[in-house]
């Protein structure tokens, strides 16, 4: 009876001493409170007490060692969002604003990770704990391998990864000091301030053009080479064009021609044109026949759903196919007879469709053009197939006219690229720009794809639509559209987008007229903010920005799995087959949309690796500018003549205190009201370069110009708001 009324009166005073604190505490800190210390039979019971508490949720056990008491709330399920100062927000479909972690409750989640956390109000916000990791993002890190008397340890170089990856000396291989290695996690105890792991991979050294490549393709979960059992695969595929010419329509002797980039390797689409009786033209959108050489679930198939596309960074492509098939069996290179699947339409004198076929087909390329050769010709140059090119042209432009009256979307933004030596250093910055040339071939291949969806998703008379993969793109944000609106009369621009296709016409009208002027880089920025991201899915819900009802992608399966998945299943509902089950399909289109944001991602990285490499040399130099972005930390700006973009710090400008307006995209001074606002334009000066963060930063100059006063009284968007914003408010979901 003795020993039940001490445990409960120990019990009791754990209690007490857990209902007085809000803060972590220590154990020992528990047995000073509690007058145990020297009493180690109760000083177990208090630990198995403690324990007890920890597996029933009301303690929560931090990386620290300390314990913090859980307060009244609700669990939920979300994702974990770290930020760069170590704390993190889980956004969760299950809470209308974000949760707030601080890192002590992190729990050893990492960014990416799905978890269950503990929600409790305080006076300021949600705030929460982790409770459990149920899923992680990734366990593989891209870092630098530091070796030391105590051991060696990874230093990530992902921002968003706070903790060092401990390497047992058995575990490092042939790692040396020093070099940038691929470091995977093993055990992570509950108890250890950070995780151990094995290096997967060494990727070179610091600096070195590959290895820095490797190293984004890694740091964002993405392949840079073939398994030597993938690649004897792709060698066994054997060229079969003789057996399946009897199959199939012949297109041998129809003038064929491909055009795309001057360093293209593989060529995945061509067209061909043929003048048929009563003025009327046959137009060919032939696609290379990949699904032909890739059988479901074979070796390759099983990579290329791995790998779901392509992935060009800026001195290379890291392909979804080996070579052998992407540059090979696959690419319609000239004078080569390939198999394909074409969509071939007959359309009069004004573009109108007349007639169409899908099927399987055989092409033999006549040319090879490269866009600016096409170019050339359209604009008034002498060339081969000159006439050709010519006449696709004018289709091409119609097509184009009606696009866009029926409420497309249309955004030109020059993107900048660069000239790449033979070490892959940038020598030179280029702007890619939307040329007719290129919309000669957007417009066959957006016909392809649409007429395609349509096809299947559209059926005549009451047939219910099959399976298919479409390409879908939502309405815009209407908060956003609002928040657009708003900025553009200030700036004196009256627009009511309405609803519907008003919207699309009303938002290109928008673009056409602040075309040239100061608003055009902020409001064009705003407009893009509003858009919705495209995405693969098997239930149709149109394509916002083509105005298409039905939308998919047929033309490019070399370099985009969804592709290969659209021609199995029109060839299945052209041979008359029943549908295919839609949850197979809808699992494919969700992970090849996670691995497009994926790749786009490592293809930003790749960008701003070589714009810092760029701008390693101009240090100290200076430029006119435009603020591309404003955050609570910093300004971001972008150099007018070469594109390239880096960030002045709030804590950089000393004329005042700054602090960020986010409803009015502009950070404003506190005392002066001075504003800056996106798109301004400013002069800065490069003041530093970090290659290992991929970060520049830029010094804002006094002297804009000129320009400060006029675009002040001209563009000012609102009332400076002197109350300082929290650095990330609460975001509700859209």
């Amino acid at each position: 009876m003795g020993r039940r009324k001490h445990k409960t009166d120990i019990l009791q005073k754990l209690n007490q001493y857990l209902e007085s604190l809000s803060k972590p505490f220590s154990y020992s800190q528990l047995l000073k409170q509690l007058r145990i210390q020297k009493d180690a039979n109760r000083q177990a019971k208090v630990a198995a007490a403690v324990d007890a508490l920890v597996k029933e949720g009301r303690l929560v056990l931090a990386p620290d060692g300390k314990y913090k008491p859980r307060m009244e709330g609700e669990e939920i399920t979300g994702t974990v969002d770290m930020t760069g100062s170590g704390f993190a927000y889980v956004e969760s479909d299950q809470s209308e604003v974000d949760i707030f972690v601080p890192p002590h409750a992190l729990n050893h989640a990492l960014h990416g990770d799905t978890v269950r956390v503990f929600v409790h109000k305080t006076p300021r916000r949600l705030e929460g704990d982790v409770v459990e990791v149920l899923k992680r993002a990734r366990t593989e890190f891209v870092g630098v391998l530091k070796k030391s008397r105590q051991g060696a340890v990874v230093v990530p170089d992902s921002r968003h990864m706070h903790v060092e990856i401990a390497i047992p000396a058995k575990h490092l291989g042939e790692a040396k000091d020093g070099q940038k290695v691929l470091a995977a996690i093993t055990a992570w105890p509950a108890k250890d301030r950070q995780p151990t792991g094995k290096i997967a991979d060494i990727l070179g050294n610091p600096g070195d053009n590959n290895a820095e490549m490797h190293a984004i393709l890694a740091e964002y979960g993405l392949p840079y080479r073939f398994d030597p059992a993938v690649e004897s695969a792709a060698g066994e595929v054997q060229d079969d064009v003789k057996r399946e010419l009897p199959k199939r329509r012949d297109f041998r002797k129809v003038t064929t021609l491909t055009i795309d980039p001057k360093d293209a390797k593989d060529f995945d689409d061509a067209l061909s044109l043929r003048r048929l009786r009563g003025g009327r033209l046959e137009v060919g959108v032939h696609i290379a026949d990949v699904a032909h050489y890739v059988t479901p679930d074979s070796t390759i198939d099983r990579e290329a759903v791995r790998r779901a596309t392509s992935v060009y960074l800026v001195d290379r492509t890291v392909p979804m196919l080996p070579e052998r098939l992407s540059n090979g069996l696959c690419s319609l290179r000239p004078k080569e007879e390939k198999l394909c699947f074409s969509a071939v339409f007959e359309l009069d004198k004004n573009a109108n469709i007349t007639a169409r076929w899908f099927g399987k087909t055989v092409i033999k390329s006549d040319c090879r053009f490269t866009y600016e050769e096409v170019q050339d010709i359209i604009d008034g140059q002498q060339g081969a197939f000159g006439e050709e090119i010519l006449t696709l042209h004018r289709l091409a432009q119609q097509l184009r006219a009606a696009r866009f009256e029926n409420g497309s979307v249309g955004f030109e933004r020059a993107e900048a690229r660069f000239d790449i030596d033979k070490n892959g250093k940038p020598i030179g910055v280029y702007f890619r720009e939307d040329t007719p040339s290129h919309q000669l071939v957007e417009e066959f291949m957006l016909l392809a794809n649409r007429s395609v969806a349509e096809y299947v998703g559209k059926p005549e008379g009451r047939a219910k639509p099959k399976t298919f993969v479409y390409r879908i793109h939502e309405n815009p944000n209407e908060q956003k559209l609002h928040n657009l609106s708003h900025v553009a009369q200030q700036l004196g621009y009256r627009v009511d987008f309405g609803k519907g296709k008003a919207i699309s016409r009303k938002l290109n009208a928008l673009l056409s007229e602040v075309r040239g002027s100061k608003a055009q880089n902020l409001l064009e920025t705003l407009a893009l903010r509003c858009m919705a991201k495209a995405r693969y899915s098997t239930a149709n819900a149109g394509h916002y920005g083509l105005a298409f009802t039905h939308y998919t992608h047929f033309t490019s399966p070399i370099r985009r799995y969804p592709d290969i998945m659209v021609h199995r299943l029109l060839q299945r509902y052209l041979a008359g087959e029943k549908s295919a089950k839609a949850d197979d399909y809808e699992a494919l289109c969700k992970h090849s949309s996670q691995m497009e944001g994926q790749a786009a991602d490592a293809e930003r990285a790749s960008i701003k690796y070589k714009m810092a490499e760029y701008m390693q040399d101009k240090i100290g130099q200076e430029y006119s500018g435009t603020i591309s972005g404003v955050t609570d930390r910093g300004i971001y700006v972008e150099i007018n003549e070469n594109k390239i973009e880096g960030m002045v710090l709030l804590r950089s400008l000393r004329e005042d205190f700054f602090f960020f307006d986010e409803e009015n995209y502009r950070v404003v001074g506190r005392r002066t009201g001075k504003t800056y606002t996106l798109g301004d334009a400013v002069r800065i000066r490069v003041g530093n370069v970090n290659m290992e963060k991929k970060q520049l930063d830029y010094l804002m100059l006094e002297d804009n110009d000129g320009d400060d006063d006029e675009q002040q009284d001209d563009e000012l968007v609102v009332r400076a708001d002197r109350k300082k914003k929290s650095n990330r408010r609460s975001r509700k979901k859209q």
